[in-house]
C-alpha cells in the first residue's frame, strides 16, 4: 500500500463528513465567528465545536478568540495539497485510459 502523508489523510477524513463540507463552503466567503457556523446545524454546541477540531487538527483552519468570540478561517495550503493529489489521480488514470484506447 503506498504512503501518503499522515496530513493528506487527516484533510480527506475531514472532508468525509457532509456537516464539515458545509463548513468550509461557508468559511470559503470568509471568516466567521463560531456562533455563527454553527447557527444552521441541529447540534449541540459541543458536537458542533469537535467538528472545527478536526478542520484545525489537520490544518485546514485556524481561529483566533479575541475576547469570548473565537473566529475561524481558512488555511488552505491542506486543501491546495489534496487537490494537487486529485490532480496526479486524474493526470495518471487519463493516461492509462489513452494507452488503452
Amino acid at each position: 500500500m503506498p504512503k501518503h502523508s499522515p496530513q493528506l489523510n487527516r484533510v480527506f477524513q475531514a472532508l468525509a463528513d457532509p456537516t464539515r463540507r458545509a463548513v468550509l463552503e461557508r468559511l470559503g466567503r470568509g471568516p466567521a465567528a463560531m456562533s455563527d457556523l454553527h447557527r444552521p446545524f441541529p447540534m449541540a454546541l459541543p458536537s458542533f465545536a469537535q467538528h472545527l477540531d478536526v478542520f484545525e487538527n489537520c490544518g485546514l483552519v485556524r481561529s483566533q478568540k479575541t475576547g469570548r468570540v473565537r473566529t475561524y478561517r481558512l488555511a488552505p495550503k491542506p486543501l491546495e495539497q489534496a487537490e494537487l493529489w486529485m490532480n496526479r489521480q486524474h493526470s495518471s488514470f487519463m493516461h492509462r485510459k489513452e494507452i488503452r484506447c
